[in-house]
Formats: C-alpha cells, sequence, structure tokens
C-alpha cells in the first residue's frame, strides 16, 4: 500500500470526481482510477460507486474517509519528528524559482533577527511539483505567488496562509544606443518576445492577462521559453526579445539602464506573495516563526 494512494482517495472526496481529483494531484485521470483500485483491492472492499454519476463513495468509503485523513496526519507527524531528530533546528521553505530569487533572499534577511542560528533550507520548484511536496509534509513553509492553482479544499485543510509581499510583473527590453527599447510593436514587424512555459504559473498569467490583451493589429512571435525567471532576464539584457519579469528581480537592471520599461500596449501585472504554513508540522522554530510573523503582517 503507498500513502499516494490513500492521499488520492481523500482528494476524490473532496472534489467528488475522478477527472478534478486527478487534475488537483497532478496525475492522469487514467493513471488515478489505477491507484484508487489499487487502494479498493489493498483494502479489500469497494470505496466507490462506479455505476452513479456524479461520483459517489460507498458506505465503506464514507467510513474510511476520516481514517485516511488520521493516517496522513499521522504520518507527516512521524516524518517531521524524524527529520527534526535528524537535522536539528530548521525551517524548510519550498519556494517557487522566481519568487526564491526575486523575493525570498531580501525577505529573509530582514529576518534574521528572530531566526538566529536556526538553519534555513530553501528548495525552488514549480508550482505544482511544490504542491504536492507540500502536502506531502516536505517542507515547513511554501512561498508563492498567489494562485487559483492552490485554491484547493486540500491546502486549505492543511495549511494556513498569509501575504508577506507584493511584486508587479513589467514588461523590458535590452535598449539601444539611444536609450529605446530594440525590441516593441512597429508596422509590419514582429515583436521578439521571450515567456516562461505556458504551464507554469507565470507563464500562464502573462498569456491570459497580458499577451492576450495586446490589441490584434500587433504580431509577435515567442522565440524562447525557460522556466526561469533568470535565465530570461539574461536573455533579455543580451537584446534576444522582450519579456516581463518581476521588477524586484531587475531593480539593478532598470536603475544601470541596462533594460528599459516597455509602455502601452505592453501591461504590467500585480502579483501578491503568499506564505503557507503547514498546520500538521510540530516544530517548535516553525511555530514560533509563524506566530511572529502573524503579528507582523497584522494577520492574527
Amino acid at each position: 500500500m503507498e500513502l499516494k494512494w490513500i492521499k488520492d482517495f481523500i482528494a476524490l472526496n473532496d472534489y467528488g470526481s475522478f477527472s478534478k481529483a486527478a487534475e488537483a494531484r497532478f496525475v492522469t485521470q487514467p493513471a488515478f482510477s489505477r491507484r484508487i483500485r489499487s487502494l479498493e483491492n489493498w483494502l479489500g472492499v469497494a470505496l466507490v460507486n462506479r455505476d452513479s454519476l456524479p461520483t459517489t463513495l460507498t458506505d465503506e468509503g464514507r467510513s474510511f474517509v476520516e481514517e485516511a485523513q488520521r493516517l496522513c496526519h499521522e504520518m507527516e507527524d512521524i516524518r517531521t519528528r524524524l527529520q527534526t531528530q535528524k537535522s536539528g533546528r530548521s525551517l524548510v521553505f519550498l519556494a517557487q524559482h522566481s519568487t526564491a530569487v526575486s523575493f525570498f533572499p531580501a525577505w529573509i534577511h530582514t529576518l534574521s533577527p528572530l531566526i538566529g542560528d536556526t538553519l534555513v533550507k530553501l528548495v525552488p520548484g514549480n508550482i505544482h511539483a511544490l504542491n504536492e511536496s507540500f502536502l506531502a509534509g516536505s517542507g515547513d513553509f511554501m512561498l508563492t505567488f498567489g494562485s487559483q492553482a492552490l485554491d484547493s479544499p486540500q491546502i486549505k485543510r492543511n495549511s494556513q496562509c498569509i501575504q508577506v509581499g507584493t511584486d508587479t510583473l513589467v514588461p523590458v527590453s535590452a535598449p539601444n544606443d539611444q536609450g529605446y527599447p530594440i525590441h516593441s510593436f512597429e508596422e509590419g514587424k514582429p515583436c521578439r518576445l521571450l515567456a516562461f512555459p505556458a504551464e507554469t504559473y507565470l507563464g500562464n498569467l502573462i498569456k491570459q492577462s497580458a499577451i492576450a490583451n495586446i490589441p490584434s493589429q500587433y504580431r509577435f512571435d515567442i522565440v524562447c521559453e525557460n522556466e526561469m525567471a533568470e535565465g530570461l532576464k539574461a536573455m533579455a539584457k543580451q537584446g534576444f526579445g522582450a519579456t516581463w519579469l518581476p521588477s524586484s528581480l531587475i531593480k539593478e537592471e532598470l536603475a544601470n539602464q541596462q533594460l528599459v520599461i516597455l509602455n502601452a500596449p505592453f501591461p504590467t501585472l500585480d502579483l501578491r506573495i503568499l506564505l503557507y504554513r503547514n498546520r500538521h508540522g510540530s516544530k517548535p522554530e516553525a511555530e514560533k516563526f509563524w506566530h511572529y510573523l502573524m503579528e507582523l503582517y497584522g494577520q492574527e
């Protein structure tokens, strides 16, 4: 029996749909269905009524929900306790690539008097992988831009959240010798764009809220995709194309005029920076840190 089967079943109960639960668990629906079937085979009972729409649980399935949730919590508590014994005092932060580079260093520095000699571990990744790791209990905190991808029953049940900052996605290009952007929209000439992949949070946000709102008479070509904001910044500085980047990441480049901000029809986008805390963590240093932040940001 695998713990992920139990977490799949909890997600199925939360969403009431194989397709929605599979999406929330970041697996294909066939793979998700096989895992639910494997759990049923291991338990020796049917948990789901497959002949009814919408999906419903059997009597055994309904009685197993609370047991499944309790088992997950107990396993997470055991994992936290063992990790604490192994590594001593530590704070483990899971963070989106962009927030890990643009926001986290300065933010954690301002909080260093509170942290003292506690070991700080930063684990960067994309939002989907971070979500799964966080729910599995792999980190004390998760730092991300505000996203509907994290607005799920599992996240709400297993975590608390506060806003710790803001940022802005700004459109930028390297300048020419006269200080004007190399890449912009011109009559009869497509603009070269550098982009985050569409499946990432920032990529989807830019696609839906920025690129989609560019008037149809303007043409563009996406000439490069990179999940790393630092990678896009490096290519933009070399004049390879225009892109959107967090303003906190390019303060020095804007001040030195290595990059310049593009005007309309390039929109800017506001971002919220959120910190999630695992409700089931029992490390005293994580509890102390969280309560300090609650007071600091006025979100008691």
